[in-house]
């Protein structure tokens, strides 16, 4: 049986004026964490439907930066994403052992 997981780029309320600041393409993310929020659990719900094992990968604004240049990456959607499906396959691994 196949399992098709995903991982979907979280935050935390208190991280995320931060996470705006840090982001070279924040002008794509919502303005707030509570629209942020709404749209990233629609989002979810909608993954989860589709048959998706949805995984929330923390972005830590204070190691994020860090991550990125080790990977040769900048702090934008595709980066996110890519962190969040690594998280997301790293967690699956290391449940299913």
């Amino acid at each position: 049986m196949s399992v098709s997981i995903t991982g979907i780029v979280w935050y935390k309320r208190e991280d995320y004026k931060r996470v705006l600041e840090i982001m070279e393409d924040a002008d794509v993310l919502p303005p707030t964490y509570d629209k942020w929020l709404h749209a990233a659990e629609v989002g979810m719900e909608k993954m989860k439907r589709s048959g998706h094992m949805v995984v929330r990968a923390y972005i830590d604004p204070q190691t994020f930066p860090a991550w990125c240049v080790e990977h040769g990456h900048t702090t934008n959607a595709k980066t996110r994403t890519e962190f969040a499906n690594r998280a997301a396959i790293a967690q699956y691994q290391h449940g299913s052992a």
